[in-house]
């Protein structure tokens, strides 16, 4: 179910980058929860307002390992990015590992052929990052 999850959120992040951040998180929200089975409901509604929320921080810590700029980076590609970081950053109860490879899967599935290889070599740079700073005060 978690899975499934992973998945509308990913859907869902597209959809908010695809009008450019215009559409309401609320709105947005409403509509997956109208259309999609979104899986556990409960994690797709805490997750979804979070991940968007922290774009900026996403977009921080992804940066410097980016091969190219942020704005540049695919959509999809850009999404499940924003996903991950969210749950590494937020979700401590999730292990690292679950979050990479969910990622990796996510990357597979909806994006292009090596998707998953650039996604993979970002959030592992990301998550050793995190693992080595000192918790926020």
């Amino acid at each position: 179910m978690r899975h499934q999850a992973r998945r509308c959120l990913l859907q869902a992040l597209y959809a908010w980058q695809q009008n450019d951040g215009g559409a309401s998180v609320p709105q947005i929200l409403a509509e997956f929860l109208r259309r999609t089975k979104v899986g556990d409901e409960a994690y797709f509604r805490e997750v979804f307002p979070g991940a968007v929320a922290d774009v900026g921080v996403a977009r921080t810590l992804c940066t410097p390992s980016l091969d190219r700029p942020w704005e540049q980076v695919d959509l999809v590609e850009r999404a499940i990015l924003i996903l991950a970081v969210h749950e590494l950053r937020v979700h401590p109860e999730i292990p690292g590992g679950v979050v990479l490879n969910e990622a990796i899967e996510l990357a597979r599935e909806f994006g292009a052929p090596e998707s998953h290889r650039f996604v993979n070599a970002v959030l592992d740079r990301v998550r050793r990052a995190l693992s080595t700073a000192p918790p926020a005060a």
